[in-house]
């Protein structure tokens, strides 16, 4: 996914529907679903932005906390030889597997 739209800390998608002749997208990185649509990328983006609005407005009304994208955890499994690898790494910087990881990813990104 090359293009996203970003506002108040969401992304969203940008998709094409040929047949229906228009834009849609839904908010990424949470669960619940969110989803927008528009015939122009301006009428797109608008879209997106009063989605995002409409979903933190129904969620203050109902008393719930609005999910954040991405908590700050997940799993990945990399198989044992790399699990392996990467653990003796982290022990022989004296670090946490997870600390190591958060370095690799920042890196790989260039954070």
């Amino acid at each position: 996914m090359n293009n996203m739209l970003n506002y108040r800390g969401y992304y969203g998608s940008i998709e094409a529907s040929p047949e229906d002749n228009c834009l849609f997208g839904r908010l990424q990185f949470i669960r619940a679903l969110v989803s927008y649509e528009g015939q122009t990328v301006a009428e797109l983006s608008q879209a997106f932005h009063d989605a995002v609005d409409e979903y933190l407005s129904d969620c203050e009304a109902k008393g719930y906390s609005p999910e954040i994208p991405c908590k700050g955890s997940f799993n990945v499994r990399v198989g044992h030889d790399l699990h392996l690898a990467a653990s003796v790494e982290a022990a022989k910087r004296s670090m946490s597997l997870n600390d190591l990881t958060r370095r690799a990813i920042a890196e790989y990104i260039g954070q």
